[in-house]
């Protein structure tokens, strides 16, 4: 016990700041898709070979819980009514002022999911197309593709 509290406490920030980037910078999400990886992790500990570091082990289990909840959620959401107003999705067209600063967190959270979740692993964690490829069930040339895709798109957004 004292073992996996110490296991915990050397990663939680890393997982939480992972399922906060996935989860499209919500709070409350990534707080429960943190407890979630880590009561995973304990109930799978005995298949935890060693092989590689405990974090290796636990990242994938993360990225896999963080895409198993948006299926989840685009399940949910499918089933809403459609509406023919636009008004909250509409992002205005003011130019912003050259001394406002950028928000990157904000910029990232805006991102398609998939896209979201490939920028955050390349970029913000390091893992390779194909090590993303394995954890995501894409891919590795989609992996490619999702984060050509989230370059341009974060280029739009922090150039408004």
């Amino acid at each position: 016990m004292a073992a996996f509290e110490e296991l915990y406490r050397r990663n939680v920030r890393r997982i939480y700041g992972l399922c906060y980037r996935l989860g499209g910078g919500n709070p409350t999400l990534a707080e429960e898709l943190t407890q979630d990886t880590f009561v995973r992790a304990w109930e799978k500990l005995g298949g935890f070979r060693g092989d590689s570091a405990f974090s290796s082990w636990l990242y994938p289990m993360a990225v896999n819980l963080s895409h198993s909840e948006r299926r989840s959620r685009t399940r949910r959401t499918a089933r809403v009514m459609p509406t023919d107003d636009l008004t909250p999705f509409d992002k205005g067209t003011a130019p912003r002022a050259p001394e406002a600063a950028v928000d990157l967190e904000r910029a990232v959270a805006e991102l398609p999911d998939g896209a979201r979740q490939v920028f955050v692993l390349h970029e913000v964690h390091g893992y390779k197309h194909e090590e993303i490829a394995e954890m995501t069930g894409i891919a590795s040339g989609t992996s490619k593709a999702q984060l050509h895709r989230a370059r341009r798109l974060l280029r739009g957004n922090l150039a408004r």
